[in-house]
């Protein structure tokens, strides 16, 4: 037991020099960071008259979407922020399958956070017959089978990215606190550091947090006590990798933070949104001690948005309904979780799901920088373009 545990520690040890090296290689590069972010993509949803008029169309136009993103000779890598199909849509092995191999065409290193619909969600709909799981009544921990699919077939080199140039990360499988072995089960939470900023992917489905709508409400079946220990258990390793990471931050300037969830979502009863807390309060703290600009990306909601939701009342821009152009947000996402005040926290929800298509190019600069105020594309040493391909809607 010793000597496993001692190899353990050393092979830990390992990785993070490893982190260290590639931070310090990165910071010889340019003042400046730029990354491509996106997500609730590619959907095939018919559940709409529009939609069904056009099936697979957003598949269809990937390859051509990813070619836009290749294009750009500025990007470092390309960060995927969850949803590769809608939640009316069954989760697969095949579908899984053939998003990995969309995704062979990216040449950057390309970073993926799962989101619920590929796992959590996957009981929404009845099955297709002949699909990898015909039936979810005889399937009790169908979300813990999508989520194995999940991680076997985007994360099967624990601490590399996907992408045709793949780039040495850190995943919590291979650094984890051995006091909750648990936490090896997630390597698709990772870190990485690029000169001044640090990077930290954390596995927030989005809706509940996984908690507050059972897995086989449709089926009539009883809750799983699955459901609820993977909840914990997620909850708390997103917490203490959370945690690392701004520890691993200590010389950095800037803190990013990837998610599915829009753990705001203004759409959303407050009541429904609970169950995030944890996360949020560890975000808050750590980035009160941090004192430097945090920025959290995020997908799910699907509309895009910019905002300070740790913050009553701060500025918020972002599009009403898919395409509309962008003005003053209706409501105030900080009152979906009103307990907080934390200046130096901002969000970026990536349009997705729908036609226009779109990336996200953002860019950081290194050197660091005051957060505030504000504008309608820049928020301290962050500032962005949206990236709209008209040309590919049908």
């Amino acid at each position: 037991m010793r000597r496993r545990r001692t190899l353990a520690l050393v092979a830990a040890a390992a990785a993070l020099a490893a982190v260290a090296v590639a931070a310090a290689a990165s910071a010889a590069g340019p003042d400046k960071l730029t990354v491509a972010v996106y997500g609730d993509a590619p959907y095939l949803d018919t559940s709409t008259p529009a939609l069904a008029a056009m099936p697979r169309a957003e598949f269809n136009a990937t390859p051509a979407f990813i070619d836009t993103i290749n294009a750009d000779p500025s990007l470092q890598e390309v960060i995927h922020v969850g949803d590769i199909h809608s939640g009316s849509e069954p989760c697969t092995r095949a579908y899984d399958l053939a998003v990995y191999g969309l995704w062979s065409i990216v040449q950057k290193p390309l970073i993926y956070t799962p989101g619920d619909n590929e796992w959590s969600d996957c009981t929404k709909v009845k099955e297709e017959p002949g699909s990898d799981n015909d039936n979810p009544t005889t399937h009790p921990n169908l979300p813990l089978e999508n989520l194995g699919l999940i991680r076997q077939i985007f994360f099967a080199r624990p601490g590399w990215t996907l992408g045709q140039n793949p780039m040495h990360v850190i995943s919590q499988a291979q650094v984890y606190d051995h006091k909750f072995p648990t936490d090896s089960q997630f390597v698709e939470n990772v870190m990485w550091q690029q000169g001044k900023t640090v990077f930290v992917t954390l596995d927030i489905p989005g809706g509940s947090n996984n908690d507050a709508d059972p897995w086989y409400a449709a089926e009539h079946l009883p809750a799983s006590p699955a459901q609820a220990i993977e909840m914990q258990q997620r909850t708390d390793a997103d917490v203490r990798w959370l945690d690392r990471a701004f520890r691993m931050a200590v010389d950095a300037n800037n803190v990013v933070i990837v998610g599915q969830s829009d753990m705001w979502d203004t759409t959303d009863s407050p009541s429904h949104q609970t169950n995030y807390e944890p996360i949020l309060q560890a975000m808050a703290s750590d980035t009160l001690a941090f004192g430097k600009p945090v920025l959290y990306l995020n997908g799910d909601s699907h509309l895009y948005r910019s905002d300070d939701p740790l913050q009553q009342g701060s500025p918020c821009l972002g599009e009403a309904t898919s395409g509309a152009p962008v003005t003053a947000c209706a409501k105030d996402a900080w009152n979906q979780h009103p307990y907080y005040d934390v200046p130096n926290f901002h969000r970026i929800v990536v349009h997705g799901s729908t036609f226009p298509l779109e990336w996200l190019k953002l860019t950081i600069d290194q050197g660091g920088g005051p957060y505030d105020p504000a504008t309608s594309t820049s928020w301290g040493p962050f500032s962005w373009e949206r990236e709209t391909q008209s040309q590919l809607t049908p």
